[in-house]
């Protein structure tokens, strides 16, 4: 699925446009970065609490096409600059992570 449909069936945000519609297999759900860096599969959506510039760093350093910001923290202006440099879409949710990571793995295990 394209990071639109992604958005688009889950509500979210997104905090600029135009961003990459690139296609998204798989995310992963983490608020510890070191976790995330070690952990998270490469090109995976990364869903998480944590609204600042080196949340964007390590989604850059995996490949990540999207960043999901739940809990409708609002992202600094640094981060979303760096978001528009590095590629990296970046979406705010309502949701918790819980349920944003529960109806994402749905999309995609239908």
């Amino acid at each position: 699925m394209k990071l639109g449909e992604m958005a688009e069936k889950l509500n979210l945000c997104a905090l600029f446009e135009p961003y990459t519609d690139q296609e998204v297999r798989t995310a992963y759900a983490g608020d510890l970065l070191s976790d995330v860096l070690g952990n998270a599969p490469d090109k995976s959506v990364l869903i998480t609490i944590q609204a600042h510039k080196n949340t964007l760093a390590v989604a850059s350093l995996k490949n990540s096409p999207a960043i999901i910001i739940c809990n409708n923290r609002s992202a600094p202006a640094d981060m979303i600059e760096a978001a528009k440099n590095e590629n990296i879409a970046l979406f705010v949710s309502d949701k918790n992570q819980f349920e944003i990571a529960g109806r994402l793995y749905a999309l995609f295990n239908p």
